[in-house]
């Protein structure tokens, strides 16, 4: 049966934009067909803790001869790895947070990019590659070109290289801007902007939901 990941990290459990659309993506994958199975992860309502040992970063023919990790630590990343091992697809919802990404996402990454064991090192192999996986990211002002804040985006290139470029899979990137537009009084010019951006990520979520995966 084909199955979905779903990752949020938003801390707002109310009006998330993120969240919005990763429900509506997963709402999508669902209307495909009855065994369009979803595993559901919130990580700020579950957090996953912080990486318990350094050698957690390399797989157990790697790590420093005679240092024993946590088995329970290492159980719980060899549960975080085994949800995306098992996905056709993978949703992450990751708003921008003081420029960064959500601690929670972080501590999530750092379980599931393992040296040696989903990250080639001393073998090539990459077990997630080419697994489509969309990172849906919001944020309260725009950072593409020509923007005045452009550059300044450090939310979606760490999830490029982490997802992309180590773990070899197939990302593609939704985001909604201005998503603060109706908050914050200096932002209400940018009302129309912000509104047309979340109309085309809600559009391209659910044609992405439709098309992806098995």
């Amino acid at each position: 049966m084909p199955q979905l990941l779903q990752l949020d990290s938003s801390a707002n459990r109310q009006t998330s934009v993120t969240r919005e659309l990763t429900r509506l993506f997963a709402d999508t994958w669902r209307r495909r067909g009855p065994d369009y199975t979803v595993v559901e992860r919130d990580l700020h309502r579950d957090p996953v803790p912080h990486l318990a040992d350094a050698e957690l970063h390399y797989a157990p023919r790697l790590r420093v001869s005679g240092v024993a990790v946590d088995p329970a630590a290492e159980a719980v990343q060899t549960e975080l790895i085994a949800e995306v091992a098992a996905a056709d697809v993978v949703v992450i919802g990751a708003p921008m947070y003081n420029w960064s990404l959500p601690s929670t996402l972080k501590a999530w990454i750092d379980h599931v990019h393992v040296l040696g064991t989903t990250v080639p090192f001393d073998t090539p192999d990459q077990p997630f590659a080419g697994t489509p996986v969309v990172v849906i990211s919001s944020r309260g002002l725009a950072y593409g070109p020509g923007d005045p804040d452009e550059g300044l985006d450090h939310t979606v290139p760490p999830l490029q290289q982490v997802l992309g470029t180590s773990l070899g899979m197939d990302v593609t990137v939704v985001t909604a801007e201005y998503t603060l537009a109706s908050r914050i009084p200096a932002l209400a010019p940018m009302t129309e902007r912000s509104t047309a951006s979340l109309d085309a990520a809600r559009e391209r979520v659910q044609r992405l939901a439709h098309d992806l995966g098995a």
